[in-house]
């Protein structure tokens, strides 16, 4: 992979290309603080789909807002997910919600709980909001991806299309959402690259994990993950064969997705190019794969489209996705194949943007500041500021002190930036707690550190951290008391960890940060005390030493050793400083 590029900042470029799309369509408009691109023509009689991740997939999915697919998208910096607020005023502001918001988001840690958590607080602010989470890869099987689920990839874009379609035609938020779903359900997809893609801005890397100049990655993801295996090069109708028994070899207990339906009304080819390949070769791709599916597997598909709908920068591959029509049950004119067909007007999609519209532009529109009016309802239940402070403070020191014990092992086992993560966010809870900002009021306190985590914590760290705070203020709302005892902090807390688990399904066991977490909270719920819960965590975080990940993005490394999880140590050390409290 070119490892030279024409804008050698992350950030410039990132900016850079989401000021193209309004200018290109005028139809959109950008909030450039939020990175987020919107339709100006919000109707309020029709569900708004959104959706979103991180830069490097384009056109996915800033360049698919546009009448017929999706009402607006979120992007994040380079492979990394959007952040809650970003997602949050995209929701609430830059969308029309009042006929109700459909989210559609590829399967990823972060991307699901960031969007999830949005969704949360839109929700409680009395939209009406469902999320459809899309995995469609077959790349990396049930064995190894476990509870993580398969990854999502280039089908999600059939899924926006159909779904958008769909709300164009006025369909109800259920049915949209019930839609999207069977669509996401019937479909399978897989990648196949050359060489790994390098990020601008950042230096070549040349290690083990190192693609060979004479190989190709079957079943790579779109962020540079390892696929399912590597091979010496072969011809292009061999390396097909293997992809398409991938996607529909049925006697593969490990990737056989599709499930047997009683009617199958065709199928729907999607060749997408991973940025890099040329157009000349891309042709001579969908040729090969629309030959062997005839010969093989008697697939003639209905629809066939071929080329840049989700890339990986400027990967040097191509995937395959195959979308098996089943029956919507809504009737005439909203068949899936219908839906992919209905008109729409976005840069993305293969279709011509209206004359009319270029017509219609205004110059000079700039997205208004969004206001910060989040609100926080005060609650009965009181608390010792004093006391809550200085068990808080102890624990968020011990917390910052092993942050380089926590960066070490995330780097054997992680992306490395769970230790500043942690430490940033445990740095701004220390300013807001030395700020004097802490209120007797414990849900306004709780609520008001979620936010700050939110703020202030990158990546799943602060999303789970600040899902389970939101959680924990909502649990201490309803617990009815007026004083906020350690047994009350336990049992709202027991709360919080049930809420979590509606967006993660990691238990004790999976080497997550749950294995530190849940003994903690267990021991305090049966008023076992601070010092024997924090024993407890520490257990959970030692227990994680050669465990096999489940979840997280610890499943995809082959090796980790006596590396303690990372996520688990936080929790520990952090619960070991509240027990230092005396």
């Amino acid at each position: 992979m070119s490892n030279k590029h024409f804008i050698n900042d992350a950030a410039d470029l990132v900016a850079s290309a989401l000021r193209s799309v309004p200018v290109t369509n005028p139809a959109l408009k950008l909030d450039e603080e939020n990175k987020i691109v919107y339709s100006k023509h919000n109707a309020a009689d029709t569900v708004a789909i959104v959706s979103g991740g991180g830069a490097g997939h384009e056109p996915s999915f800033v360049s698919f807002v546009g009448s017929g697919i999706l009402r607006a998208a979120v992007s994040g910096s380079i492979f990394a997910s959007p952040s809650v607020r970003q997602i949050y005023n995209a929701i609430m502001h830059r969308v029309n919600p009042n006929n109700g918001v459909c989210m559609i988001v590829m399967n990823y840690t972060g991307d699901v709980l960031h969007f999830g958590l949005a969704s949360e607080k839109a929700k409680a602010a009395g939209l009406d909001v469902e999320m459809v989470v899309v995995g469609d890869d077959v790349g990396v099987g049930r064995e190894i991806n476990g509870k993580v689920g398969r990854r999502g990839i280039a089908g999600t874009v059939l899924v926006h299309k159909v779904a958008g379609a769909l709300a164009a035609a006025k369909g109800s938020l259920q049915e949209v959402t019930e839609v999207a779903r069977l669509v996401s359900a019937n479909l399978v997809s897989v990648g196949s690259s050359l060489g790994h893609v390098h990020v601008p801005g950042h230096g070549t890397v040349e290690n083990e994990a190192a693609l060979k100049e004479t190989d190709v990655e079957v079943g790579m993801g779109i962020h540079n993950e390892q696929g399912f295996k590597r091979i010496p090069i072969p011809p292009l109708g061999e390396l097909v064969s293997l992809l398409l028994k991938q996607l529909l070899d049925s006697s593969d207990k490990d990737r056989g997705y599709l499930e047997e339906v009683e009617k199958n009304e065709g199928w729907v080819l999607l060749v997408n190019n991973l940025g890099g390949v040329s157009p000349l070769e891309m042709g001579g791709v969908t040729a090969e794969v629309v030959k062997q599916l005839d010969a093989t597997y008697g697939i003639e598909p209905k629809r066939v489209f071929s080329g840049t709908y989700m890339t990986s920068l400027n990967g040097n591959g191509f995937s395959i996705s195959l979308l098996r029509l089943v029956d919507t049950g809504l009737g005439k004119g909203k068949s899936v194949l219908e839906l992919l067909d209905a008109p729409c007007e976005t840069i993305g999609w293969p279709m011509i943007v209206k004359p009319e519209t270029w017509d219609n532009k205004v110059k000079g529109e700039v997205a208004e500041k969004i206001a910060d009016d989040e609100r926080i309802p005060s609650s009965k239940l009181k608390m010792d500021t004093a006391i809550f402070s200085k068990i808080l403070t102890a624990g968020l020191k011990n917390l910052i002190e092993a942050e380089p014990e926590i960066t070490k092992a995330d780097d054997i086992v992680g992306d490395g930036d769970c230790g500043l993560a942690l430490k940033s966010g445990a740095e701004a809870v220390l300013k807001f707690i030395d700020s004097g900002k802490v209120v007797p009021d414990a849900v306004i306190t709780v609520a008001k550190l979620a936010e700050i985590v939110e703020e202030h914590m990158d990546g799943t760290s602060g999303a789970i951290y600040s899902i389970f705070l939101n959680s924990l203020a909502k649990a201490l709302r309803r617990s009815g008391e007026e004083n906020a005892t350690l047994k009350t902090w336990a049992t709202a807390a027991m709360a919080a960890l049930v809420s979590l688990r509606r967006y993660t399904p990691a238990q004790p066991g999976d080497r997550t940060l749950v294995d530190a977490l849940q003994p903690f909270i267990v021991a305090l719920a049966e008023d076992k005390g601070l010092v024997t819960a924090a024993k407890a965590a520490r257990e959970g975080a030692d227990s994680t030493k050669g465990m096999r990940p489940r979840l997280g993005r610890s499943v995809y490394v082959s090796e980790v050793g006596d590396t303690l999880d990372p996520g688990a140590v936080g929790i520990a050390v952090l619960v070991e400083g509240f027990a230092l409290y005396k």
